[in-house]
């Protein structure tokens, strides 16, 4: 079982244990205020502290709807992909739908604690209820792309895309937005409407897929492209499990006055995002021992 999949039966266990919890706030709160307990004068006479319990009937009833509907979809999505590695868009577009509900619910619960119904309510803002949805069309269709792409198995968490001129990570996606980082570490933010509608360039989606590492070198005498490239090669056999050594490739991008720019790049199994972080470490260190070694000479 891998990591990720521990984490989400462990958050299991504890979403099944509140579920229970909630089960019987709700079971107390029926008891007393639908049978005739020594509790129902004190609603019949207090129209406040009934409307607020009818609420809280509703909260704890709707959330655990959602709740059970939650933890079965999830405990069949883990049984199918048993064998399989887990995608976290699903978890994280389950919970985002979860949130989603659960804030109508609330909504829906607040109307009844100030004792209006909320079927007559949006019958009588029915036209500011119109203007609303114009105002937040544009919000309403993020959040629906939003969904889209977190039931979708064409984009993941992790992986490297293109969108327009715009390069990076997937870090998160939300209900609105998309989250990027570069891999420079800045963070790029693109609504989930112009993700989904643009073209999208997922490098993470071949077997395989290009490490692009650049570096600035200044100049030295008597330097060797040829040994530095079999320097950063041999520096990659440690993982060979997970790197295509005999693809890597050293060129120059750029020749400066006092520098040059170098590329070094080679072929890396797609979804090795750990291993990815690791292997340029090794080919950094690589250079700057390289690099030291030249000064010294």
């Amino acid at each position: 079982m891998n990591q990720l999949k521990t984490i989400i039966k462990d958050k299991e266990n504890k979403r099944r244990r509140n579920f229970f919890l909630k089960l019987v706030l709700l079971v107390i709160l029926l008891v007393s205020f639908e049978s005739n307990s020594w509790f129902s004068p004190f609603f019949d006479t207090h129209v406040i502290a009934s409307n607020l319990v009818k609420a809280a009937i509703v909260l704890i009833s709707g959330n655990l709807i959602i709740s059970l509907a939650r933890i079965v979809t999830l405990q069949f999505y883990l049984k199918k992909t048993e064998e399989v590695r887990v995608q976290p868009n699903f978890v994280i577009g389950i919970d985002r739908l979860s949130t989603l509900l659960n804030i109508m619910v609330f909504l829906v619960t607040l109307m009844l604690a100030f004792g209006v119904r909320p079927l007559e309510f949006l019958t009588s803002i029915t036209i500011v209820a119109a203007a609303i949805a114009l105002l937040t069309k544009d919000y309403i269709t993020n959040i629906v792309n939003g969904l889209i792409m977190m039931f979708s198995d064409q984009l993941e968490i992790g992986d490297k895309i293109m969108i327009g001129k715009s390069v990076g990570f997937i870090r998160d996606i939300t209900l609105i937005n998309m989250v990027l980082k570069s891999e420079t570490g800045e963070i790029i933010i693109i609504p989930n409407t112009l993700a989904l509608t643009s073209e999208v360039v997922n490098y993470s989606r071949n077997n395989s897929h290009q490490v692009i590492m650049d570096s600035e070198i200044p100049f030295f005498t008597g330097i060797q492209l040829n040994e530095l490239e079999k320097k950063l090669t041999a520096a990659l056999t440690e993982f060979s499990d997970y790197v295509f050594a005999e693809g890597s490739q050293l060129n120059i991008l750029e020749s400066k006055p006092e520098s040059i720019i170098i590329r070094f790049q080679f072929p890396i199994k797609s979804g090795e995002k750990v291993q990815e972080k690791k292997v340029k470490k090794t080919i950094n260190q690589a250079l700057i021992n390289w690099s030291n070694e030249n000064r010294k000479a």
